[in-house]
């Protein structure tokens, strides 16, 4: 099931009714998905008709512009333009935040290592922070001051980190010691990639570690083998291309396709090997700027 917003009631999506939607997590259990907005986090029902939020989380003040759950689906995690990245406690029935991470930034993204022990967190000012959720220590880390972090992702297997900018380079890291030695995970210059030629705002690996995407407001998508960071594919529409700020993309298990979410109103399911949309999902009013995806 794919799950985007906006999107009008069908077979194929499930309507939120909450305003922007900035981003989308499915718990792992596939039975609930959450959506980030302005000054809220709802949880919702995947299974049910009912389009009212069977949880609400209401106690932030700005835009919440990430979300995402540990591999037990026990506890969630958000950053926010107000700075703060926050873990929330579901086992409790408070829904109050239980701790929280303070940047000097407004805060754009956050991305949990395969570890579950540290939350990677990407601000506006170009640092990026490593929290960690057991010691609570932090460290710091700026690639560039002069660019804000739209997106970061960390591999399945921990092994590298890549993040993108507002002015389209993606920065790879390689990633040594972690939970396992007792001290923060360690981030190693390996590659700066210029991916785009306008703002970056996702990047994402491939469930198998193979592939790393990036979207972009040049209306692309670009495919990277992690193997040495070349370009494997560009995925657009062309001559004809639509569609405009691609926002967000969301890999198959099978890391054999991509599905993306754009300023045109429509997401689209790509075969990466062809380069070809395999299926268009119309009817959609506004722009897509967030996916969440089961590959069932």
């Amino acid at each position: 099931m794919l799950l985007a917003t906006p999107a009008q009631n069908s077979a194929s999506f499930f309507m939120l009714f909450v305003c922007q939607v900035n981003d989308l997590a499915i718990t792992p259990d596939k039975q609930n998905i959450a959506a980030a907005g302005y000054q809220h986090i709802r949880i919702y029902d995947i299974n049910s008709n009912n389009p009212n939020a069977i949880t609400k989380y209401e106690d932030i003040s700005k835009n919440v512009t990430a979300i995402g759950f540990n591999e037990e689906g026990t506890w969630m995690y958000s950053s926010g333009e107000d700075h703060n990245a926050r873990i929330w406690d579901r086992r409790t029935r408070s829904n109050n935040c239980q701790r929280t991470f303070q940047a000097k930034a407004p805060i754009n993204c956050a991305c949990l290592h395969p570890n579950q022990a540290e939350l990677f967190v990407g601000d506006q000012s170009g640092a990026i922070h490593i929290w960690d959720l057991k010691t609570d220590q932090t460290e710091q880390y700026l690639p560039d001051a002069a660019s804000g972090i739209q997106s970061i992702s960390v591999d399945a297997e921990g092994t590298h980190m890549a993040a993108v900018t507002d002015k389209g380079v993606c920065f790879i890291w390689t990633l040594t010691q972690g939970r396992s030695s007792g001290e923060l995970t360690q981030p190693h210059p390996k590659e700066k990639l210029t991916a785009h030629r306008k703002y970056a705002l996702k990047c994402l690996f491939s469930p198998d570690s193979t592939l790393l995407a990036t979207t972009s407001a040049d209306a692309t998508i670009r495919i990277w083998k992690t193997i040495d960071f070349s370009m494997m594919a560009e995925l657009s529409l062309g001559a004809e291309n639509t569609q405009r700020w691609v926002w967000d993309c969301a890999f198959s298990d099978d890391s054999q396709y991509i599905i993306s979410g754009s300023s045109d109103n429509f997401a689209r399911l790509w075969n990466i090997d062809s380069g070809k949309v395999e299926r268009e999902y119309a009817g959609h009013s506004k722009a897509v700027t967030s996916i969440a995806f089961i590959d069932s």
